[in-house]
């Protein structure tokens, strides 16, 4: 059975950084793609950051570009995102999935193993 868990969650003030994890189990973790998404209270769960299976293709949603940085090690089945320059609006439940196959995807849909969230709380 697969089952992913994150980790790293926290509360930090604004500029301040947090790393995420997430290990994955029950998979071959290096033929998944892996994604952060993120939802905040009252919205919709969107797509965050995501890695292909090699972590040689990488893409970002362009609210975190430059700040947010994600990779994997495939040995150890983990996936990370290094969130850097937090801001207020970064405040969100933060999820890892896993997606079979190649290709990254920005869309919750595209992904079917999902953990249960780390909360991270950037204070102003």
């Amino acid at each position: 059975q697969v089952q992913v868990v994150e980790s790293g969650g926290g509360l930090v003030q604004a500029g301040g950084s947090l790393r995420l994890s997430c290990t994955a189990s029950g998979l071959t973790f290096d033929n998944y793609a892996m994604g952060w998404f993120r939802q905040a209270p009252g919205k919709e769960r969107v797509g965050v950051s995501c890695i292909n299976p090699s972590g040689g293709s990488t893409w970002y949603a362009d609210s975190v570009k430059g700040r947010f940085t994600i990779s994997r090690d495939n040995a150890k089945n983990t996936l990370y995102l290094q969130m850097n320059s937090l801001k207020p609006e970064d405040t969100a439940m933060y999820y890892c999935a896993a997606r079979f196959g190649y290709y990254c995807s920005g869309a919750a849909g595209d992904f079917r193993n999902w953990g249960q969230g780390t909360q991270v709380t950037v204070s102003s």
